[in-house]
């Protein structure tokens, strides 16, 4: 198990950028997939980004596609999420969690992730 902390969220205008931080109790970087999810209110969570081993895939949803990337600092065990040209539709509570199963290429499945952290509100205003 991992202990995971989100941070770097807030309020920003429509159009704006955020950087999400995601740090790692340990290193786990190299052998498991760390995925990004968001719940809006009234919603349920669903996937944002993901990052396979190493960083050799990397893969978003539609919605945020060409938007945000993600990237990973292993010496300071922490992966980020890139948010820019955001809108009102980004608003939502973000959070990172590790894939339960080690070196796979990574999964958009909620189920497949645990290890949660607490989540980082992030609010976009018109």
């Amino acid at each position: 198990q991992v202990q995971l902390a989100e941070s770097g969220g807030g309020l920003v205008q429509a159009g704006g950028s955020l950087r999400l931080s995601c740090a790692a109790s340990a290193r786990t970087f190299s052998s498991y997939s760390m995925g990004w999810f968001r719940q809006a209110p009234g919603k349920e969570r669903e996937f944002v980004a993901g990052i396979s081993p190493s960083g050799g895939r990397i893969y978003f949803a539609d919605s945020v596609k060409g938007r945000f990337s993600i990237f990973e600092d292993n010496a300071e065990n922490t992966v980020y999420l890139q948010m820019d040209s955001m809108i009102l539709e980004d608003t939502a509570v973000y959070y990172c969690a590790r894939e339960r199963i080690p070196y796979r290429l990574g999964t958009v499945s909620i189920t497949e992730y645990e290890d949660w952290g607490q989540g980082t509100e992030v609010t976009v205003s018109s």
